[in-house]
């Protein structure tokens, strides 16, 4: 399951994020984690001091990792449009969810502050990034100068979590999708000229 190169704290960590987005931290016993690790408790306790300790290092990497991949596409070339295109059309597999925004639905992270931070600073960092890009798009006239960054980033925020959260619900991608397509048509109107 794990390349041979990782060391066991690599494996214990990724172990850790993967029980993280499919069980929650409630569901995700030390036990769990050295299993699907390949590791013994005195591994996993020579490494971290127990389950808190652990779990911090697994969000924070997540929470790395989904910066990392949402730069990759608001980063690139294009329109301010075409970058949250990008951003909102990118590969996910929707149907499980993201994998920062489900800690937020779980009460023993929400309950730790330190749990709680590097969520936190990953969805201010996102809307901030995407904020951004909108008053660039709005500064240069690819987006209306009437819309509000922040408020627009808040929206494309929520409109992938809880696109996420509709498409788990029902099973399927069509409410996530029509979501993603219904913002980058609102986002694509721009006021008509001398209006």
């Amino acid at each position: 399951m794990y390349s041979e190169r990782m060391s066991t704290s690599e494996r214990l960590v990724e172990a850790t994020r993967e029980l993280l987005w499919e069980r929650g931290y409630v569901g995700t016993s030390p036990k769990a984690i050295q299993q699907r690790a390949g590791a013994g408790q005195g591994s996993m306790y020579h490494h971290f001091s127990g389950k808190p300790d652990l779990a911090l290092a697994a969000i924070r990497r997540t929470a790395d990792e989904l910066r990392a991949t949402a730069e990759a596409a608001l980063g690139g070339p294009g329109s301010a449009h075409e970058r949250i295109a990008a951003y909102l059309l990118r590969e996910r597999d929707v149907l499980r969810g993201c994998p920062v925004g489900r800690l937020t639905m779980d009460p023993d992270v929400i309950a730790s502050d330190e749990l709680r931070a590097p969520v936190d600073e990953t969805l201010a960092w996102l809307r901030g990034r995407l904020a951004d890009i909108v008053q660039e798009g709005s500064e240069r006239g690819e987006l209306s100068a009437a819309l509000d960054p922040a408020e627009v980033a808040a929206t494309i925020v929520a409109t992938v979590q809880g696109g996420y959260v509709l498409a788990r619900a029902s099973g399927s991608t069509a409410a996530f999708d029509a979501g993603v397509r219904g913002l980058l048509a609102l986002l694509g109107s721009r006021p008509a000229q001398g209006s």
